[in-house]
């Protein structure tokens, strides 16, 4: 670096300070530049000192020019003009934008100090040309087109590897669709040859069934007729015994004689068979004990009563309020946590005023209505229980579960009195007869069985359904069976024979529950699609059809006055359907699938259960304008 002459005239640098106000009056001047002595290939600092200098002449003659006395009528019109940069500022840009510091730092020092010296004046600047400057930009426009054109062309590679994917597919979908339209094709002939071929044998399909329903009624009737007949002949075998005991003359003894038998011990008096004392004595010892076996086999099994008792629930029912239950007089009134585990069926004992609680937990519960206090937990099942069920005295209790039996609890003794186990798979329902004697189950094993408790067996398999069936009910006070399947058909059926006499179609889903009314003229069944269907039992017919919803309806059941049913729903309700009005109100409070619904035999209140291992109690209020 160069040293400093002390004796050199120092200079000093002032700071200045300019304000942002123009002068609106101040005119601007267009500097003319001269093209052709501006060389593109070699350009320097001189050729542009040299360059500057002759625009200077310029603005000279053309301010000889202005001097001239012009019309001051005629004004020139406003306008903008473009100020080119000078070319100290253009070198310090380009010195900064190539980050040459030191450079620039001697540059500008060296600048300052000639404008100090006088070697440059600052009335008239050096303006760098508009033709550099517009080459420069005309470069950056050119590097940014060559970047856009290699992004477009990247964008225009990719949107062309995806037009050809598409294009692909396209084809491959094409053909799928054509393949997919051929195949729909060939199904719908297949289908139209089937249709027209089904209703050919249709008309012998539907003659083969009237006369198996009609063989199956004849079959039945013919061997309740059988029965009755040998009931009535043994009647009359009895009698004539009886009679033949009263009328039979008396046995004629022989005279006494002296037997020859070596053992004998001198005279025995002979019957006219040529038996003695001792040989009497043994023939009706061996008579009296065969007449006490016959006998005691006879009293193992139970008889089944006849059908023409009367229904004492009818005529309890007369006695109760006159005022009629209302779909929309329901109301919440307590909540019991039951069970660890969802609650699958509920019943009611009416006369000992208990309810038992059935549970996927494998147990069962006894609790005291309606205070809802615990009395007793059964546990003995291995699989979760699926129905529970009381006798008519109140003493015994019937459960079943996915265990394959039915277990018969004695409240008496709180054991288990009994287990049966024919079924092959889980079974889903229990009902007892009036009597007390037999107990019917339901099994997704297709069957149904009715247990005699005296003899300790099954007397009758329900054979019929053709898949599982769901349950189970003894028609009040007779000796008839009802059966829903999954097969979608509900059954009644005779429990002294074991034999289907009656079938209702009418579900397309399968039958989750059906129950019958205390009358017994009308069935109620629901199935999976949430579809409640009225029989009228003696016209075999579906009074009824109404949806309870979207979910399925997993049980139902009448009041006492046979007007309302309740239906237990998968939607978390229980619905309350009036039969009269066709009025349906849901019931809520349950937080999962509502799986069994029972009404109290005097139409107070109506229990219920879900998977939320709660049972809800909801009263029947009845409204002042009745």
């Amino acid at each position: 670096m160069a040293e400093i002459d002390p004796n050199e005239e120092k200079y000093y640098l002032e700071s200045e300070n300019y304000s942002d106000d123009c002068d609106e009056n101040y005119k601007y001047e267009e500097l003319s530049i001269n093209e052709d002595a501006i060389s593109l290939g070699s350009e320097d600092f001189n050729t542009l000192l040299k360059c500057l200098k002759v625009e200077e002449k310029e603005k000279i003659s053309s301010a000889s020019s202005l001097t001239e006395p012009q019309d001051v009528s005629e004004s020139p019109e406003a306008s903008v003009k473009e100020i080119p940069e000078t070319v100290d500022d253009f070198i310090c840009n380009f010195l900064a934008q190539m980050k040459m510091r030191k450079t620039l730092n001697a540059f500008q020092t060296e600048w300052y100090e000639m404008e100090q010296k006088g070697m440059v004046s600052n009335a008239t600047p050096f303006l760098l040309p508009d033709v550099y400057t517009s080459i420069l930009q005309l470069e950056s426009q050119i590097k940014l087109l060559e970047k856009d054109s290699a992004a477009f062309k990247k964008v225009a590679l990719k949107a062309k590897e995806a037009y050809l994917k598409l294009q692909k597919q396209r084809d491959f979908h094409r053909m799928n669709h054509h393949r997919i339209v051929q195949e729909r094709d060939n199904l719908m002939n297949d289908i139209r040859r089937l249709k027209k071929h089904y209703s050919a044998f249709e008309p012998t399909l539907k003659e083969f069934k009237e006369r198996y329903e009609s063989a199956m009624k004849h079959k039945m009737l013919t061997k309740i007729e059988l029965e009755r007949t040998q009931t009535h002949c043994e009647e009359l075998t009895r009698t004539i015994k009886n009679l033949d005991i009263k009328h039979k003359p008396e046995k004629r003894i022989s005279e006494p004689y002296i037997t020859t038998h070596p053992c004998g011990k001198g005279r025995v008096i002979l019957d006219e068979k040529g038996m003695g004392p001792t040989q009497r004595k043994l023939a009706e010892e061996r008579e009296k004990s065969f007449t006490r076996s016959f006998t005691r086999e006879l009293k193992k099994d139970s008889k089944f009563p006849s059908d023409r008792r009367i229904n004492p629930l009818l005529l309890m029912n007369k006695t109760l309020s006159s005022y009629p239950i209302r779909a929309g007089g329901f109301k919440l009134t307590k909540t019991y946590i039951g069970h660890k585990d969802a609650i699958s069926s509920v019943c009611l004992q009416p006369k000992s005023k208990l309810l038992a609680t059935a549970s996927d937990d494998k147990t069962w519960k006894l609790w005291s209505m309606p205070a809802g206090e615990l009395i007793v937990t059964g546990e003995g099942h291995t699989e979760w229980v699926a129905d529970c069920a009381f006798n008519d005295d109140g003493n015994h209790l019937a459960t079943c579960g996915g265990d394959k039996t039915v277990k018969i609890w004695d409240f008496s003794h709180y054991k288990c009195q009994h287990t049966f186990k024919e079924h092959q798979l889980g079974v889903w329902s229990c009902s007892w007869h009036w009597t007390g004697d037999f107990v019917a189950s339901s099994s997704r094993d297709n069957t149904g069985k009715v247990w005699d408790l005296n003899s300790m067996r099954c007397r009758y398999t329900l054979r019929g359904h053709t898949d599982s069936v769901n349950s189970i009910k003894f028609v009040y006070y007779s000796n008839i069976l009802l059966t829903s399947s999954t097969d979608k058909t509900v059954s009644l059926w005779d429990a002294r024979t074991g034999l289907c006499g009656q079938t209702f179609y009418g579900h397309t889903a399968g039958v989750n529950h059906a129950v019958i009314n205390q009358k017994g003229d009308t069935v109620a069944s629901c199935d999976t699609q949430g579809i409640v269907k009225l029989w009228d039992t003696r016209t075999v017919a579906p009074m009824i059809t109404f949806e309870a919803g979207s979910f399925s309806a997993n049980k139902l059941a009448f009041d006492y006055t046979s007007s309302v049913v309740a239906i237990a729903c998968d939607d978390h309700t229980v619905k309350i359907y009036e039969i009269a009005s066709g009025q349906l109100v849901s019931l809520i409070g349950h937080d999962d699938a509502v799986q069994c619904v029972e009404f109290e035999c005097s139409g107070q209140y109506l229990v219920s259960g879900g998977s939320d291992a709660k049972f809800l109690i909801t009263s029947f209020f009845v409204s002042k304008s009745l």
